[in-house]
């Protein structure tokens, strides 16, 4: 501790500075070394696939279920009584599930065609909304919403 006098002539005990007190200095400056570029070898770009790979999967995929299929229906070739309205009719078991089976992916299709349909004549009048009488597109029509 460090006494130190006052203009009127007392004395006073000062602290010492510590290292820990003195204000912080900026770092020194060092240029920043980066390391060098190297040079690779590009990697090959991989290829996307293509509508036609994509068909070749999709045409193997259905050979193996209809493999399955014929070996469902050789297996389950007991005849079964069906009965479907007022008619009634007599099938091996397993072409009559077949055929429970194509009906409702008719059943579906119709429906994704409605839908499909449905769609196609919204963007119709979408299209026609925006384009002015003097035949040039515009934005002036909000487009309509239809569920």
């Amino acid at each position: 501790m460090v006494t130190v006098a006052t203009p009127s002539g007392e004395t006073e005990p000062t602290r010492q500075q510590t290292p820990q007190q003195l204000p912080p200095t900026a770092p020194p400056t060092t240029p920043i070394k980066t390391p060098p570029v190297t040079t690779t070898p590009a990697a090959p770009k991989k290829l996307r696939p293509t509508r036609i790979s994509g068909t070749w999967v999709a045409i193997l995929v259905a050979i193996v279920v209809l493999i399955f299929l014929l070996i469902f229906i050789l297996q389950n070739g007991n005849d079964s009584t069906i009965h479907f309205l007022w008619g009634q009719s007599t099938l091996p078991l397993g072409v009559a599930l077949l055929f429970a089976a194509i009906g409702g992916a008719v059943l579906v299709a119709v429906v994704g065609a409605a839908r499909i349909m449905q769609l196609r004549r919204q963007a119709k009048r979408v299209e026609a909304d925006r384009v002015l009488p003097t035949g040039r597109p515009g934005t002036s029509a909000p487009a309509r919403r239809e569920s």
